[in-house]
Order: structure tokens, then sequence, then C-alpha cells
């Protein structure tokens, strides 16, 4: 490390101690902070609860200039500015979600570059207002933070199609700059696999981008898979789980938005406080959900996939998975929000037998996701005979409702590139890949089916074989089975 590197990373220490308190950085979010503040490209994969958020805050906020922070979910976005404001740092959002009074006053600041730190979803900042004040050349833009980026390469009811087009964000926004402008890419995850890394080092196009990788193991969370042998047994086995952690902090995934409403009213009817969450509620019911269950009033919500992101509540004392995730990194990301104390936690799936007889709801479900990604995929071959060969995206949209995921999977399967956020080009031949997220789920099957130390199939699959060898966690169902 050179003098002036050492200079600035002390000066971000000093930043550190002085607003939030710590005496020192965790590895590595030191050398992290070195690399964003020197505008290098990077990839971060760090656990939830890792502190991943500080690595990129700091920087923005001992530069002058803005930091976009491109975030998938609003309450994600408002539980860290809502920190930054109480901490007196210039920070700010921008989602569909806010009154037009609310983003008139953040557009001002931005105009006349009094913040930060902003944070908005990929939908946002593509949209026309805000993509012309962020392109206006006096405004100084000195990185783009790219947090939850699995989130470009998860398929399924989660994908947000607008992702494939962030890596035509930076060189569109460089043309609009004075010459000599750097802008530097980072992009934070707590999940990506081999493949993974390399699909979003590609799509963000990032430059010879420093690599930084935590494994995902958690010592203090206890993963197991039980049989529920039926559809009434898989409830009772819930009840009797939740009966003897009273009052204790948790959350039970489900898959489906009526999965979600149907298993919250039945545990109502059965005398417990809880409430149903799935992106398909208001944003006003959705935030009174958020704080009834950070404030404790109810100690567990019934949820989709859709909650937990970014929320930062440390005693989760449990996640249930009353349903098994289609995909390991959805596992890991869910599973994730619990113990971020550092005390024991629990993470439990429950799993039909795997003839699925006596209930085929698991199989079912599994056959429902392979065909939708199957579905999606013949939709895009189809429509990439009716498209324009060249074309601008919310123009084609309009015309073909199904064009948004489409273009996305020609993009994926290397027969489009991004001219721009905007425009597109079909080239003549895609590589057309295998579907990796069907290779995916076979992988979850086997991490539910394995006989292995949970952790240990863990670390293979997400690329720390090294770590992985002769590793027996000691605390998940299968090592505790064979020290039984």
């Amino acid at each position: 490390m050179n003098y002036r590197e050492t200079t600035s990373l002390n000066t971000a220490r000093t930043a550190f101690q002085k607003i939030w308190g710590y005496a020192d950085f965790r590895p590595p979010q030191g050398e992290i902070i070195s690399s964003l503040l020197e505008q290098k490209d990077a990839l971060i994969i760090m656990p939830t609860g890792g502190g991943k958020s500080i690595c990129f805050q700091i920087p923005a906020l001992l530069q002058t200039g803005l930091t976009l922070v491109i975030s998938p979910l609003v309450a994600l976005m408002e539980n860290q500015v809502q920190e930054l404001r109480q901490r007196h740092l210039s920070a700010a959002l921008l989602h569909s979600e806010l009154s037009p009074f609310q983003r008139r006053i953040t557009l001002q600041a931005l105009e006349k570059q009094q913040l930060r730190l902003l944070y908005l979803s990929p939908e946002t900042l593509l949209s026309a207002p805000v993509w012309e004040k962020l392109s206006q050349p006096q405004l100084q833009i000195n990185a783009l933070i790219l947090d939850e980026a699995h989130c470009l390469v998860q398929w399924g009811e989660t994908f947000r199609p607008v992702y494939r087009r962030l890596g035509a964000v930076r060189p569109a926004l460089l043309q609009s700059k004075p010459p000599g402008t750097k802008i530097s890419i980072a992009a934070f995850t707590a999940t990506a696999d081999p493949s993974a890394q390399k699909i979003i080092s590609t799509v963000l196009q990032l430059q010879q981008p420093q690599i930084f990788r935590l494994n995902p193991y958690r010592p203090n969370l206890h993963p197991s898979v039980r049989i529920a042998w039926t559809p009434r047994g898989r409830k009772q086995i819930l009840l009797k789980f939740i009966q003897n952690r009273p009052q204790q902090a948790g959350l039970i995934y489900v898959r489906t938005r009526r999965d979600s409403e149907n298993l919250a009213a039945w545990l109502a009817e059965m005398g417990f406080a809880t409430a149903s969450y799935h992106a398909g509620l208001g944003a006003g019911e959705r935030r009174r959900v958020e704080a009834s269950w950070l404030g404790g009033e109810i100690p567990f919500v019934v949820c989709t996939c859709a909650f937990g992101m970014g929320i930062n509540k440390p005693d989760v004392r449990w996640v249930l998975h009353f349903h098994a995730p289609h995909l390991l990194s959805e596992y890991v990301q869910e599973i994730g929000r619990a113990g971020r104390d550092g005390k024991p936690a629990e993470a439990l799936t429950l799993v039909s037998e795997p003839t699925g007889w006596l209930d085929p709801e698991d199989k079912q479900r599994q056959q429902f996701f392979q065909d939708q990604m199957y579905s999606q995929q013949q939709i895009a071959q189809q429509l990439v005979k009716k498209l324009p060969k060249q074309g601008e995206v919310t123009a084609i949209i309009k015309q073909f409702p199904d064009a948004a995921i489409a273009l996305s999977l020609l993009h994926s399967n290397g027969q489009l590139k991004w001219l721009d956020p905007f425009h597109y080009l079909i080239q003549e031949r895609g590589k057309n890949q295998p579907s990796t997220q069907l290779n995916a789920t076979q992988q979850m099957s086997q991490y539910l089916n394995t006989k292995k130390c949970r952790w240990q199939f863990l670390l293979t699959a997400f690329g720390f074989d090294k770590e992985a060898a002769n590793w027996h966690c000691g605390h998940c169902d299968n090592c505790r089975r064979i020290k039984g």
C-alpha cells in the first residue's frame, strides 16, 4: 500500500470511529474501502450481516461528488438512508413510491450537487427525468454501487429485466462528462458462485475488478432439513416449532403470495400475532408490517422472498422455510437474516419425502418453476423473429408486453447487445447457453437431500473448495446425527 492509500485509509478509519463509533474495520473492509477510494472496479462477496454497506458509504462521504447506489428494494434503501440521515450525512433516495414533493426536493438537491449518496432502483435510474439530471456534464459521479448484485443473475419471480441493461450505464454517462472522467463500479452480494461471479463481471463490464470473497459460513447458524410427510404434518411441525419458541423473533418463508396469505390467516386463527408479507402489498402496508416486526409487536412474519433483504434486525433467532426455495443463492440470503447478533440461530427447512406420493406439492412447485423458465425462453425465441433488429426499449415494451423479459433473456443468451441503456441491437447468432438457473434448481435439490455436512455442501457450491475439504461444522442436522 503506498503513502496516498495509507493516508486515505487512515482518514476513512477516523471517519468510521467518529461517525459510527467503531474502533476499526473488520477484514476485508479496509482493503475494500481503499480500492473504492482509488476508484477501482470491484466485486465483493460478503455474508449477510458482514458490514458491506460501510464499505461503500465511507468512500462516498470522503469524496466530493456523487455515488449512486442501485438497490432492488424500497425497504432496503429507506433503511440505509434513514441510518445515514440520523448521522447527519448527505444521503437521499428516489423510488416510485415517493410523493411528488419529496421527489422534487431530492432532484433539486441532486442538481445543486448537495448529495454524496443517492439510492435508487435500476428502474428509477433509467427513468427519463432522473437520467437527464445524471447526464448533466457538471454533475460529478464517482461510482456506481450495485447492491444485492445477485438480482442480476437470478431468474424466476424475483427477476428484474432492467438489471441486464446496467452494463451500458457507465459508458453512456461517461459520454456526457468531461474527458478524463472516471466512474468506478462495485458490485456487492452475499451469494455468488463462480459462474454468477463471471456473469456479474461480464454484464456490468467490470474492468480488471479486484475481487473480495468471504465464505458464507456462519458458526452461529444451525441449518437443518426435516421431512413433512403430509400437508397436515407440515403445519403440525410448524406449529410445534413456534410454540417451543414463544416471543422469539423469526421468519417463515413460503414461495407464493397466496401461500403467504393463507398460512398467516391459519396461524392467526391459531392465536398467533403475525402478518403476511409479499410484493403484491401496497407500500403503506409493507412498511406497517416491517415496523411491527422490527418493533417486536409481531414476533414473526409469513413472507415470500420479497421480505428481509437489507432489513436489519439483529436478534432473529430462527428462519423456517415452510417451502424450500428454488435456488441455493436465495436460501443462503434468506437464512442469513437470522443470528446477525452472533448468538445461536436456527434455520429449518421443511420438505416432502422425495417420491412425493403423500404430498406432491414440492415437486409441483419445482416443476412449475422449471416450466416457467422454459416458457420464458420459448417466448423470447418467438419474439426475436418479430422484433426490429434495432430498437428502443420503451417503445418495444409498449408494443409487445413480454418484451422486457425476452430482451433480457436474449442478452443473457448472447443474442443481443445494448447500444446504450435504452437501445438494443439483435445479433445474428447467440451462444444459446443452457439455463444456469435449471442447473441451480438441481443443486438446491442435492443440498436438501445431502447426508454430508450442510455447511461443507454450501462452501463447495459457492466455490470455496479449499475451505470445504474435510469440513464438519458440528452443528447442522447431519453433523449432529453423526455425532449422536
